[in-house]
């Protein structure tokens, strides 16, 4: 099922708050129809400005992790919601067509986590049949027209068992066998970023079996490039005149 991601903390809730408090006060005199918000608007919450600087501020506060990369390229504004309307296609595409990966969108982006005991075996970087295929999935829908100007960031995930010194270079090869198998499947390779956290960025508990199975994994980012934020900033402009 498709997810709506919640804020990654308390400090991104803070920020996004002022900033829309901030759009109301340029705007006091506007009327109650100017206030309905419909989904387009919730793309374009933040504005054109603020969305840069907090999305900044958050990039850097989640740790560079997938969902801190889609908030810090954050545009906001009107071409913010044309981007928001786009990426919205393409993460019903991936949840339908991806399985053993969890979608969520996020901001102007998407987050795709893969299920590391789906893609490799234990502490392995070899992509398992299983995988290949659902990554063949991910890679047809990423290369169609509509959604090829984007930006890839894939990130390597461990838990805690073993060494720095082994889970390091494991979470790194494995977010590299993605992006290489991406590459096979027709993926511009300028499209794609790879980075490896070891076991730094969990997103469970490592006391119980489950929570490392949930730790071991690959995220992949989904946001857009140069090309696509200046397409939707003239569809915006032309939009609106």
């Amino acid at each position: 099922m498709l997810h709506q991601i919640r804020s990654q903390s308390a400090l991104y809730s803070l920020l996004l708050v002022l900033a829309v408090f901030a759009g109301c006060a340029k705007k006091d005199t506007a009327t109650t129809s100017d206030r309905k918000m419909n989904k387009t608007t919730k793309g374009g919450l933040i504005g054109a400005g603020s969305g840069a600087v907090v999305g900044g501020i958050i990039g850097k506060v989640a740790g560079n992790t997938a969902a801190g990369a889609i908030i810090g390229a954050t545009v906001g504004g009107a071409t913010g919601a044309v981007i928001g309307r786009r990426m919205d296609k393409q993460a019903e595409k991936l949840d339908q067509k991806v399985e053993g990966a969890t979608v969520e969108r996020v901001g102007e982006g998407i987050k795709l986590t893969f299920d590391s005991g789906i893609l490799f075996a234990l502490n392995s970087a070899e992509l398992t049949p299983a995988a290949k295929a659902n990554i063949d999935k991910m890679a047809k829908i990423i290369t169609e027209d509509e959604n090829k100007e984007t930006n890839i960031l894939l990130e390597g995930h461990t838990d805690i068992t073993g060494s720095d010194a082994i889970n390091q270079p494991l979470s790194e090869r494995r977010a590299k066998a993605v992006a290489d198998y991406l590459k096979a499947d027709g993926v511009d390779p300028s499209r794609l970023i790879t980075k490896g956290y070891g076991a730094g960025q969990p997103i469970a508990s490592n006391d119980t079996e489950d929570g490392k199975r949930q730790n071991r994994r690959v995220e992949a980012a989904i946001y857009a490039n140069e090309k696509m934020k200046q397409a939707a900033a003239e569809e915006a402009t032309s939009t609106n005149k």
